[in-house]
């Protein structure tokens, strides 16, 4: 019984991993779609999020079943809150891949963006996949010191989003109000959804150590 009870626990660690692998998938699509005002991408994220939503409201079915029937402590105890709480925000990057999508979909057949800012982006959503992906595998791994480098490598997509507003204010921008719009909603979009990639790596450090890591954003948003 103890050992089936253990299975479920890895089981709703591994579905969770699953979840954030396909939350990846979706922001790498919505970057392709926007880079390259691809309609056929952008409506295959905007279709797939409920997927996304209904996998997380399985996962806190199973975490709160546990919860009622096996009563947990200590660190099963960690791991159930840590995957319902981890959930939340993977649901929440979804959601922030759907937004670039339908950015994406709203401005076809013209892009969303203007040329002089696609690198900018591209880079975005190579760091938002690359940091996602690595969620996925912390929690599989239970990799405490590779949770801890997370929020480093996700430095680097601060940067690019603070130097997007200087972009869009300095007097050479020639793309008008609207486009600036897009961008400055864009960038917040991708700086969020690595926000929260940083979070979900934080819940396997607190499974591990029984400690939460400081946050450096507002995990409401």
């Amino acid at each position: 019984m103890r050992e089936a009870y253990h299975d479920q626990l890895e089981q709703l660690a591994d579905r969770l991993a699953d979840m954030t692998g396909m939350v990846a998938e979706a922001m790498q699509n919505a970057t392709a779609a926007l880079l390259q005002a691809d309609l056929g991408l952008a409506e295959q994220v905007i279709s797939g999020d409920q997927k996304v939503d209904d996998v997380r409201s399985s996962i806190e079915e199973q975490a709160y079943a546990l919860l009622a029937l096996q009563a947990p402590v200590a660190t099963d105890l960690r791991t159930v809150l840590a995957v319902i709480h981890a959930a939340e925000s993977v649901e929440r990057m979804g959601d922030l891949a759907l937004h670039v999508a339908k950015a994406a979909r709203r401005r076809h057949p013209a892009s969303a963006l203007p040329d002089d800012v696609k690198p900018y982006f591209t880079e975005m959503g190579r760091i938002a996949v690359k940091l996602a992906t690595e969620a996925a595998e912390i929690i599989r791994n239970k990799d405490v010191e590779r949770a801890r480098s997370l929020e480093e490598e996700d430095d680097a997509m601060d940067d690019i989003h603070r130097h997007l507003f200087s972009v869009i204010m300095d007097k050479e921008w020639s793309h008008g109000v609207a486009s600036a719009v897009d961008v400055t909603l864009l960038g917040r979009f991708f700086e969020r959804y690595g926000d929260h990639a940083v979070s979900v790596a934080k819940r396997t450090v607190f499974v591990v150590t029984g400690r939460m890591p400081g946050y450096g954003g507002d995990e409401n948003l």
